[in-house]
Protein backbone atom coordinates (compact mmCIF):
# COMPACT_ATOMS: atom_id res chain seq x y z
CA UNK A 1 0.00 0.00 0.00
CA UNK A 2 2.58 2.34 0.82
CA UNK A 3 4.22 2.17 -2.42
CA UNK A 4 0.99 2.80 -4.20
CA UNK A 5 0.67 6.10 -2.10
CA UNK A 6 3.56 7.30 -3.00
CA UNK A 7 3.27 6.65 -6.93
CA UNK A 8 0.42 9.35 -6.78
CA UNK A 9 1.63 12.18 -4.28
CA UNK A 10 5.02 14.66 -4.46
CA UNK A 11 7.90 13.24 -3.20
CA UNK A 12 9.46 16.95 -2.69
CA UNK A 13 8.54 16.64 1.55
CA UNK A 14 10.32 13.13 1.66
CA UNK A 15 13.52 14.10 0.17
CA UNK A 16 13.22 17.17 2.36
CA UNK A 17 12.76 15.36 5.87
CA UNK A 18 15.63 13.11 4.82
CA UNK A 19 17.71 16.02 4.07
CA UNK A 20 16.88 17.50 7.03
CA UNK A 21 17.45 14.65 9.06
CA UNK A 22 21.20 14.24 7.33
CA UNK A 23 21.25 17.91 8.10
CA UNK A 24 20.61 17.21 12.27
CA UNK A 25 23.17 14.30 12.58
CA UNK A 26 25.89 16.01 11.52
CA UNK A 27 24.98 19.60 12.96
CA UNK A 28 25.63 21.19 9.40
CA UNK A 29 23.26 22.18 6.08
CA UNK A 30 23.29 19.78 3.78
CA UNK A 31 22.08 19.85 0.24
CA UNK A 32 20.99 17.12 -2.23
CA UNK A 33 21.19 17.01 -5.82
CA UNK A 34 20.36 14.11 -8.51
CA UNK A 35 23.06 13.10 -10.50
CA UNK A 36 23.17 15.41 -13.03
CA UNK A 37 23.52 18.08 -10.29
CA UNK A 38 20.40 19.25 -10.12
CA UNK A 39 19.36 20.66 -6.64
CA UNK A 40 16.79 18.45 -5.45
CA UNK A 41 16.27 20.10 -1.70
CA UNK A 42 18.47 22.02 0.81
CA UNK A 43 18.46 21.68 4.74
CA UNK A 44 18.45 24.67 6.84
CA UNK A 45 20.60 23.46 9.65
CA UNK A 46 20.47 26.91 12.75
CA UNK A 47 24.39 26.85 13.15
CA UNK A 48 25.99 29.63 13.93
CA UNK A 49 28.38 30.68 10.88
CA UNK A 50 26.89 27.67 8.74
CA UNK A 51 24.35 29.89 6.67
CA UNK A 52 26.27 33.05 6.83
CA UNK A 53 26.25 34.35 3.07
CA UNK A 54 29.86 35.60 3.13
CA UNK A 55 30.27 31.56 3.95
CA UNK A 56 28.82 30.75 0.66
CA UNK A 57 31.35 30.35 -1.81
CA UNK A 58 30.62 31.07 -5.60
CA UNK A 59 29.30 27.56 -6.55
CA UNK A 60 27.42 26.80 -3.66
CA UNK A 61 25.54 29.88 -4.26
CA UNK A 62 24.85 29.32 -7.42
CA UNK A 63 24.05 25.65 -6.82
CA UNK A 64 20.90 26.93 -4.55
CA UNK A 65 19.86 29.92 -6.40
CA UNK A 66 19.33 28.31 -9.74
CA UNK A 67 19.12 24.95 -8.61
CA UNK A 68 21.82 23.36 -11.06
CA UNK A 69 25.79 23.09 -11.40
CA UNK A 70 27.43 24.38 -14.60
CA UNK A 71 29.01 21.38 -16.79
CA UNK A 72 32.35 22.55 -15.62
CA UNK A 73 31.48 22.26 -12.16
CA UNK A 74 30.34 19.26 -12.30
CA UNK A 75 33.22 17.58 -14.22
CA UNK A 76 35.42 19.01 -11.72
CA UNK A 77 33.90 17.93 -8.91
CA UNK A 78 33.56 13.93 -10.82
CA UNK A 79 37.46 13.99 -11.42
CA UNK A 80 37.88 13.78 -7.13
CA UNK A 81 36.01 9.89 -8.12
CA UNK A 82 32.37 10.40 -6.35
CA UNK A 83 30.65 8.58 -9.22
CA UNK A 84 32.45 5.41 -8.54
CA UNK A 85 32.89 6.02 -4.83
CA UNK A 86 30.59 4.20 -2.06
CA UNK A 87 31.43 6.58 1.41
CA UNK A 88 31.88 9.49 1.84
CA UNK A 89 34.56 11.95 -0.11
CA UNK A 90 36.64 14.98 1.16
CA UNK A 91 36.95 17.19 -1.19
CA UNK A 92 39.57 20.27 -0.63
CA UNK A 93 38.63 24.00 -1.05
CA UNK A 94 40.34 25.45 -4.77
CA UNK A 95 39.33 29.03 -4.88
CA UNK A 96 40.61 29.22 -8.25
CA UNK A 97 37.53 27.34 -9.11
CA UNK A 98 35.18 28.84 -6.99
CA UNK A 99 35.36 26.36 -4.28
CA UNK A 100 36.48 28.63 -1.61
CA UNK A 101 35.70 25.88 1.73
CA UNK A 102 36.26 22.20 1.28
CA UNK A 103 33.07 19.99 0.97
CA UNK A 104 32.22 16.29 1.96
CA UNK A 105 29.91 14.17 -0.43
CA UNK A 106 27.76 11.13 0.35
CA UNK A 107 27.32 9.96 -2.68
CA UNK A 108 23.26 8.46 -2.92
CA UNK A 109 23.37 5.11 -4.68
CA UNK A 110 20.66 2.54 -5.09
CA UNK A 111 21.39 -1.13 -5.60
CA UNK A 112 25.01 -0.28 -6.71
CA UNK A 113 24.02 3.19 -9.02
CA UNK A 114 24.97 6.45 -8.40
CA UNK A 115 21.89 8.52 -8.79
CA UNK A 116 22.77 11.44 -6.55
CA UNK A 117 24.90 12.77 -4.13
CA UNK A 118 24.34 14.59 -0.70
CA UNK A 119 26.65 17.79 0.06
CA UNK A 120 28.20 19.47 3.01
CA UNK A 121 30.80 21.93 3.85
CA UNK A 122 33.75 20.58 5.53
CA UNK A 123 34.24 21.76 9.00
CA UNK A 124 37.46 21.49 11.08
CA UNK A 125 36.79 19.34 13.70
CA UNK A 126 34.50 17.67 11.28
CA UNK A 127 31.99 15.03 11.72
CA UNK A 128 32.96 11.47 13.44
CA UNK A 129 33.20 8.58 11.78
CA UNK A 130 29.87 7.40 13.33
CA UNK A 131 28.34 10.29 12.18
CA UNK A 132 29.53 10.20 8.82
CA UNK A 133 28.17 6.54 8.49
CA UNK A 134 24.65 6.98 10.34
CA UNK A 135 24.57 9.56 7.44
CA UNK A 136 25.53 7.28 4.54
CA UNK A 137 22.24 4.90 6.01
CA UNK A 138 20.26 7.84 5.32
CA UNK A 139 21.33 8.18 1.94
CA UNK A 140 20.69 4.55 0.81
CA UNK A 141 17.20 5.51 2.08
CA UNK A 142 17.49 8.42 -0.44
CA UNK A 143 18.47 6.72 -3.03
CA UNK A 144 15.89 3.92 -2.95
CA UNK A 145 13.28 7.10 -3.04
CA UNK A 146 15.22 8.35 -6.23
CA UNK A 147 14.89 4.55 -7.60
CA UNK A 148 11.32 4.55 -6.33
CA UNK A 149 10.61 8.09 -8.03
CA UNK A 150 12.44 7.26 -11.35
CA UNK A 151 10.43 4.14 -11.92
CA UNK A 152 7.25 6.18 -11.62
CA UNK A 153 8.24 9.05 -13.86
CA UNK A 154 9.10 5.38 -16.61
CA UNK A 155 5.26 4.96 -15.89
CA UNK A 156 4.23 8.02 -16.24
CA UNK A 157 6.61 8.53 -19.83
CA UNK A 158 5.29 5.37 -21.10
CA UNK A 159 1.72 6.52 -20.68
CA UNK A 160 1.82 10.37 -22.16
CA UNK A 161 4.03 8.83 -25.12
CA UNK A 162 1.50 6.41 -25.77
CA UNK A 163 -1.05 9.21 -25.80
CA UNK A 164 0.84 11.78 -28.20
CA UNK A 165 1.75 8.96 -30.42
CA UNK A 166 -1.66 7.26 -31.06
CA UNK A 167 -3.19 6.38 -34.22
CA UNK A 168 -6.31 6.89 -33.96
CA UNK A 169 -8.89 8.61 -31.82
CA UNK A 170 -9.86 4.70 -30.13
CA UNK A 171 -6.45 4.21 -28.90
CA UNK A 172 -5.82 7.66 -27.96
CA UNK A 173 -8.39 7.82 -25.44
CA UNK A 174 -7.30 4.72 -24.15
CA UNK A 175 -4.56 6.22 -23.31
CA UNK A 176 -5.76 9.37 -21.81
CA UNK A 177 -7.88 7.22 -19.55
CA UNK A 178 -4.81 5.47 -18.35
CA UNK A 179 -2.81 9.01 -17.97
CA UNK A 180 -5.72 10.33 -16.01
CA UNK A 181 -5.85 6.85 -13.85
CA UNK A 182 -2.14 7.31 -12.75
CA UNK A 183 -2.65 11.33 -12.26
CA UNK A 184 -5.39 10.69 -10.09
CA UNK A 185 -6.55 14.41 -8.82
CA UNK A 186 -3.25 16.17 -10.59
CA UNK A 187 -5.41 15.27 -13.84
CA UNK A 188 -7.73 18.06 -13.43
CA UNK A 189 -5.92 20.79 -12.69
CA UNK A 190 -4.81 23.78 -15.52
CA UNK A 191 -1.34 22.25 -17.44
CA UNK A 192 0.02 22.88 -20.92
CA UNK A 193 2.03 21.02 -23.09
CA UNK A 194 5.90 21.93 -23.92
CA UNK A 195 7.85 20.43 -26.64
CA UNK A 196 11.29 21.01 -27.02
CA UNK A 197 12.75 20.02 -30.56
CA UNK A 198 14.57 18.42 -31.61
CA UNK A 199 16.19 17.03 -28.61
CA UNK A 200 19.82 15.82 -29.08
CA UNK A 201 19.27 11.91 -27.88
CA UNK A 202 16.63 9.09 -27.91
CA UNK A 203 17.84 7.59 -25.08
CA UNK A 204 15.64 8.05 -21.71
CA UNK A 205 18.72 8.55 -19.37
CA UNK A 206 19.45 11.92 -21.24
CA UNK A 207 16.12 13.14 -20.49
CA UNK A 208 15.86 15.01 -17.42
CA UNK A 209 13.77 13.31 -14.42
CA UNK A 210 10.39 14.76 -13.94
CA UNK A 211 11.26 16.01 -10.10
CA UNK A 212 14.04 18.12 -11.71
CA UNK A 213 11.35 20.41 -13.90
CA UNK A 214 9.50 22.41 -11.11
CA UNK A 215 5.64 21.81 -11.77
CA UNK A 216 6.43 19.13 -13.94
CA UNK A 217 3.92 16.20 -14.02
CA UNK A 218 4.88 13.74 -16.78
CA UNK A 219 7.76 13.96 -19.60
CA UNK A 220 8.60 11.90 -22.49
CA UNK A 221 10.94 11.61 -25.97
CA UNK A 222 8.86 11.25 -29.08
CA UNK A 223 9.96 10.81 -32.88
CA UNK A 224 9.77 13.76 -34.59
CA UNK A 225 10.41 13.58 -38.08
CA UNK A 226 12.12 10.48 -39.48
CA UNK A 227 15.36 10.91 -37.66
CA UNK A 228 14.83 12.96 -34.99
CA UNK A 229 13.13 13.34 -31.34
CA UNK A 230 11.39 15.76 -29.39
CA UNK A 231 10.94 16.20 -25.67
CA UNK A 232 7.01 16.58 -24.54
CA UNK A 233 6.39 17.86 -21.05
CA UNK A 234 3.09 17.97 -19.27
CA UNK A 235 3.31 20.91 -16.78
CA UNK A 236 1.21 21.92 -14.52
CA UNK A 237 -0.53 25.76 -14.35
CA UNK A 238 -1.44 28.04 -11.50
CA UNK A 239 -4.18 28.52 -14.06
CA UNK A 240 -5.24 28.88 -17.48
CA UNK A 241 -4.10 32.61 -17.73
CA UNK A 242 -0.62 32.05 -16.20
CA UNK A 243 2.15 30.46 -18.76
CA UNK A 244 5.39 31.69 -16.45
CA UNK A 245 5.75 28.17 -15.01
CA UNK A 246 5.49 26.73 -18.74
CA UNK A 247 8.54 29.57 -19.69
CA UNK A 248 10.80 28.40 -16.99
CA UNK A 249 10.28 24.97 -17.73
CA UNK A 250 11.20 25.23 -21.59
CA UNK A 251 14.37 27.62 -20.81
CA UNK A 252 15.22 25.30 -18.49
CA UNK A 253 14.99 22.34 -20.71
CA UNK A 254 16.70 24.33 -24.07
CA UNK A 255 19.78 24.99 -21.02
CA UNK A 256 19.57 20.92 -20.81
CA UNK A 257 19.83 20.76 -24.71
CA UNK A 258 22.32 22.65 -24.83
CA UNK A 259 24.14 20.77 -22.26
CA UNK A 260 24.13 17.56 -24.08
CA UNK A 261 25.01 18.94 -27.41
CA UNK A 262 27.98 21.01 -26.22
CA UNK A 263 27.04 23.05 -28.31
CA UNK A 264 25.02 26.78 -28.25
CA UNK A 265 23.96 29.57 -30.32
CA UNK A 266 21.01 31.08 -31.72
CA UNK A 267 18.12 29.27 -32.86
CA UNK A 268 18.40 28.62 -36.79
CA UNK A 269 15.60 29.85 -39.51
CA UNK A 270 15.00 27.87 -42.64
CA UNK A 271 14.20 29.00 -45.78
CA UNK A 272 15.39 32.81 -47.25
CA UNK A 273 17.39 35.09 -45.33
CA UNK A 274 15.15 37.30 -43.60
CA UNK A 275 16.63 41.25 -43.28
CA UNK A 276 17.68 42.36 -39.80
CA UNK A 277 15.60 44.68 -37.65
CA UNK A 278 13.64 44.82 -34.99
CA UNK A 279 12.15 41.79 -33.27
CA UNK A 280 9.90 40.69 -30.48
CA UNK A 281 11.53 37.70 -28.79
CA UNK A 282 10.19 35.74 -26.48
CA UNK A 283 11.54 35.06 -23.03
CA UNK A 284 14.15 32.55 -23.08
CA UNK A 285 17.53 30.97 -22.07
CA UNK A 286 21.02 32.46 -22.23
CA UNK A 287 22.40 29.09 -23.21
CA UNK A 288 20.53 26.89 -25.80
CA UNK A 289 20.91 24.02 -28.14
CA UNK A 290 22.38 25.44 -31.47
CA UNK A 291 19.12 24.50 -33.29
CA UNK A 292 16.96 23.80 -30.99
CA UNK A 293 14.05 25.33 -29.41
CA UNK A 294 10.69 24.79 -27.53
CA UNK A 295 6.92 25.64 -28.25
CA UNK A 296 4.14 26.25 -25.63
CA UNK A 297 0.42 25.01 -26.05
CA UNK A 298 -2.57 26.95 -25.05
CA UNK A 299 -3.35 26.33 -21.27
CA UNK A 300 -6.24 23.59 -21.00
CA UNK A 301 -8.14 22.16 -17.86
CA UNK A 302 -8.37 18.14 -18.34
CA UNK A 303 -6.48 15.75 -20.38
CA UNK A 304 -9.25 15.42 -23.32
CA UNK A 305 -7.07 17.74 -25.53
CA UNK A 306 -3.86 16.56 -25.34
CA UNK A 307 -3.43 15.25 -28.31
CA UNK A 308 -4.83 19.07 -30.02
CA UNK A 309 -2.37 20.55 -27.27
CA UNK A 310 0.69 18.33 -28.64
CA UNK A 311 0.02 19.63 -31.76
CA UNK A 312 0.11 22.94 -31.09
CA UNK A 313 3.24 23.22 -28.84
CA UNK A 314 4.96 21.36 -32.13
CA UNK A 315 3.99 23.76 -34.15
CA UNK A 316 5.19 26.49 -31.74
CA UNK A 317 8.41 25.08 -32.17
CA UNK A 318 8.35 24.49 -35.70
CA UNK A 319 7.19 28.11 -35.85
CA UNK A 320 10.16 29.35 -33.60
CA UNK A 321 13.12 26.84 -35.94
CA UNK A 322 11.80 28.97 -38.91
CA UNK A 323 11.53 32.36 -37.14
CA UNK A 324 14.01 33.26 -35.26
CA UNK A 325 11.86 36.24 -33.25
CA UNK A 326 9.75 33.69 -32.05
CA UNK A 327 12.41 32.20 -30.22
CA UNK A 328 13.94 30.35 -28.91
CA UNK A 329 10.98 29.65 -26.87
CA UNK A 330 7.05 30.47 -28.69
CA UNK A 331 3.89 30.33 -27.40
CA UNK A 332 1.16 28.89 -29.93
CA UNK A 333 -0.57 32.48 -29.61
CA UNK A 334 1.95 34.37 -30.53
CA UNK A 335 3.40 32.53 -34.10
CA UNK A 336 0.46 34.45 -35.86
CA UNK A 337 -0.08 32.64 -39.99
CA UNK A 338 2.57 29.97 -38.36
CA UNK A 339 -0.67 28.49 -37.27
CA UNK A 340 -2.28 28.19 -40.27
CA UNK A 341 1.27 27.08 -42.16
CA UNK A 342 2.09 24.41 -39.62
CA UNK A 343 -1.28 22.44 -39.73
CA UNK A 344 -0.59 21.43 -43.44
CA UNK A 345 0.46 18.01 -44.74
CA UNK A 346 4.54 18.29 -44.05
CA UNK A 347 4.78 18.12 -48.33
CA UNK A 348 3.19 21.67 -48.36
CA UNK A 349 6.23 23.15 -47.00
CA UNK A 350 7.95 21.94 -49.98
CA UNK A 351 7.04 25.52 -51.33
CA UNK A 352 10.22 25.11 -54.25
CA UNK A 353 8.06 22.02 -56.13
CA UNK A 354 5.16 25.00 -57.13
CA UNK A 355 6.03 26.36 -60.26
CA UNK A 356 5.38 30.04 -59.16
CA UNK A 357 8.59 29.92 -56.81
CA UNK A 358 11.11 27.10 -57.88
CA UNK A 359 12.85 29.57 -59.60
CA UNK A 360 13.19 32.23 -56.44
CA UNK A 361 13.91 29.55 -53.93
CA UNK A 362 16.67 28.29 -55.50
CA UNK A 363 20.49 29.19 -53.95
CA UNK A 364 20.98 31.02 -56.90
CA UNK A 365 18.28 33.57 -56.27
CA UNK A 366 19.08 34.02 -52.19
CA UNK A 367 19.28 37.32 -51.92
CA UNK A 368 16.04 38.23 -54.64
CA UNK A 369 13.70 35.99 -52.31
CA UNK A 370 14.83 37.71 -48.92
CA UNK A 371 13.71 41.19 -50.76
CA UNK A 372 10.48 40.12 -51.76
CA UNK A 373 9.64 38.53 -48.35
CA UNK A 374 10.91 41.00 -46.70
CA UNK A 375 8.69 43.88 -48.85
CA UNK A 376 5.75 41.53 -47.99
CA UNK A 377 6.61 41.61 -44.57
CA UNK A 378 6.13 45.24 -44.60
CA UNK A 379 3.29 45.40 -46.65
CA UNK A 380 4.51 46.74 -49.17
CA UNK A 381 6.09 49.60 -48.43
CA UNK A 382 8.91 50.55 -50.15
CA UNK A 383 10.73 53.28 -48.29
CA UNK A 384 10.16 50.85 -44.80
CA UNK A 385 11.61 47.47 -47.00
CA UNK A 386 14.37 49.59 -48.64
CA UNK A 387 15.55 51.16 -45.14
CA UNK A 388 15.03 47.46 -43.50
CA UNK A 389 17.25 45.55 -46.19
CA UNK A 390 20.17 48.93 -46.41
CA UNK A 391 19.59 49.21 -49.89
CA UNK A 392 18.50 52.51 -52.35
CA UNK A 393 14.82 52.56 -53.65
CA UNK A 394 16.17 52.08 -56.82
CA UNK A 395 18.32 48.85 -55.90
CA UNK A 396 14.68 47.07 -54.29
CA UNK A 397 12.51 48.31 -57.44
CA UNK A 398 14.88 46.46 -59.95
CA UNK A 399 15.06 43.53 -57.16
CA UNK A 400 11.20 43.41 -57.13
CA UNK A 401 11.22 43.19 -61.35
CA UNK A 402 13.21 40.55 -61.39
CA UNK A 403 11.18 38.68 -58.92
CA UNK A 404 8.45 39.40 -60.79
CA UNK A 405 10.20 38.10 -64.09
CA UNK A 406 10.91 34.81 -62.21
CA UNK A 407 7.89 34.22 -60.78
CA UNK A 408 5.70 35.24 -63.34
CA UNK A 409 3.91 36.92 -60.21
CA UNK A 410 2.10 40.48 -60.01
CA UNK A 411 3.03 42.08 -56.91
CA UNK A 412 0.32 44.46 -57.35
CA UNK A 413 -2.10 42.14 -57.22
CA UNK A 414 -3.41 40.45 -53.72
CA UNK A 415 -3.61 37.06 -54.53
CA UNK A 416 -0.56 36.87 -56.15
CA UNK A 417 1.20 38.46 -53.66
CA UNK A 418 -0.73 35.93 -51.14
CA UNK A 419 0.67 33.22 -52.87
CA UNK A 420 3.92 33.81 -52.39
CA UNK A 421 4.27 35.64 -49.08
CA UNK A 422 2.68 32.10 -47.75
CA UNK A 423 5.36 30.40 -50.07
CA UNK A 424 7.98 31.82 -48.70
CA UNK A 425 6.61 31.45 -45.41
CA UNK A 426 6.23 27.40 -45.75
CA UNK A 427 9.44 27.27 -46.65
CA UNK A 428 10.61 27.90 -43.94
CA UNK A 429 9.05 24.92 -42.14
CA UNK A 430 10.88 22.62 -44.45
CA UNK A 431 13.00 19.90 -42.78
CA UNK A 432 16.29 20.93 -42.68
CA UNK A 433 19.37 18.10 -42.55
CA UNK A 434 21.38 17.76 -39.64
CA UNK A 435 24.65 20.69 -39.92
CA UNK A 436 23.16 22.53 -42.55
CA UNK A 437 23.67 26.15 -42.22
CA UNK A 438 21.13 28.35 -40.72
CA UNK A 439 19.42 31.78 -41.96
CA UNK A 440 20.76 35.10 -40.91
CA UNK A 441 18.42 36.05 -37.64
CA UNK A 442 15.57 38.20 -38.37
Amino acid sequence: MRENVRVTSDFRGDYQELVDEISELLGAPATLENRDFELIAFGAYDSEGDLDPSALDPVRARSILTRRSTPAVRAWFEGFGITRATGPVRIPPTPEAGVHRGRICLPVRHRGVVLGYVWLLDTDPGPTGRQLAAAMDVSGRIGALLADEAQHGADLSRELRAVLTAGDTWQRDLAVSELRGALGPRADVPHTLVCVAPWPSADPDDAPSVRAVQGATALCTVPWGPAAHALALLIRLRSTDTPAPALTAASRLLERAAGLTGTTGGTPAAGPTPAAGPSTTATGPSTTAAGTAAGIASARTGLVELGAAWREASAAARAALAETRFGPVAQWASIGPYRLLTALPPEAAEAAHDPAVRSLLSPAHRDLARTAEVYLDHAGQAGRTAAALGVHRQTLYYRLARVEQLTGLDLDDGEDRLLLHMALKAHRLRPRPPGSPAAAPR
